[in-house]
């Protein structure tokens, strides 16, 4: 049987944690999950199907020599699929304690890194058409004050969309970015509290103002977006590249 092997970065929690139980599903799919805490990536592994086919990596993904040792380590000789999702958000000031070069470091340069380095086993795959999946943000659509570092990272990921599908294009390497919206992840909790503090309301209040904000008065869950990337990574999907894909419940329309 012809095995998929999949890598996804940020597969501890949320999104990448989704994404892998529900690619899991395939019998054919094997995973590699990459995070920067085992423990969490062990949970992940756990509650996928067929636990025992899939690896945990922890690992900094800007760290290239880390990658060539992971490859080596589980023998990889090809890739059919990068689910490059790994990110960090927040607030970040100018000034001694700025979060720029963390929140740029680890949301752009180390997508770079990690499609660079995957890019060869990819190249080396024999299937048709592959895949890569990047995670962007309905804020590098219209953007927000207050966290310019995280806008310019996701804005600067549908850059590197464009630019790696075109240059991928004649290996059928198909080079997409998702643009979500507000997901029900840690990540987006602690956003929607410290917005709800600022206003001196409840967590439940500034969540429900922020759904008023949308045209579907909702949030998505990790799961919706899961199955968008499973789809993205299946066989029927040969023509889409070089996209940025919202899939944030009408908050962001052409």
């Amino acid at each position: 049987m012809y095995i998929k092997t999949i890598v996804i970065t940020g597969a501890g929690s949320g999104i990448g944690r989704a994404t892998a139980i529900e690619l899991s599903k395939q019998t054919d799919t094997q995973l590699i999950l990459v995070g920067r805490t085992e423990t969490h990536l062990e949970q992940t592994r756990a509650l996928c199907h067929q636990s025992e086919q899939h690896h945990a990596a922890p690992f900094d993904i800007c760290n290239k020599s880390e990658w060539q040792a992971l490859f080596d380590r589980l023998r990889i000789d090809t890739l059919y699929a990068l689910f490059a999702n790994a990110g960090v958000g927040g607030v970040n000031t100018y000034g001694e304690a700025d979060a720029w070069q963390e929140i740029i470091d680890i949301n752009l340069t180390g997508t770079y890194v990690s499609i660079m380095e995957c890019l060869p086993y990819l190249k080396n795959n024999s299937h048709p058409f592959k895949h890569v999946v990047i995670t962007s943000s309905c804020l590098a659509r219209f953007g927000v004050p207050d966290q310019p570092a995280y806008c310019t990272a996701k804005t600067g990921l549908l850059g590197l969309t464009k630019s790696l599908a075109l240059k991928f294009a004649t290996d059928h390497i198909l080079v997409n970015a998702i643009c979500p919206g507000w997901v029900e992840t840690e990540m987006a909790k602690e956003t929607i509290s410290r917005l709800g503090e600022a206003q001196g309301i409840s967590y439940e209040a500034s969540l429900e103002q922020q759904k008023s904000f949308v045209p579907l008065q909702r949030i998505s869950s990790p799961a919706d977006i899961a199955r968008f990337v499973t789809f993205l990574f299946s066989e029927n999907q040969t023509s889409i590249t070089g996209q940025g894909l919202d899939i944030n419940n009408g908050s962001f329309m052409i």
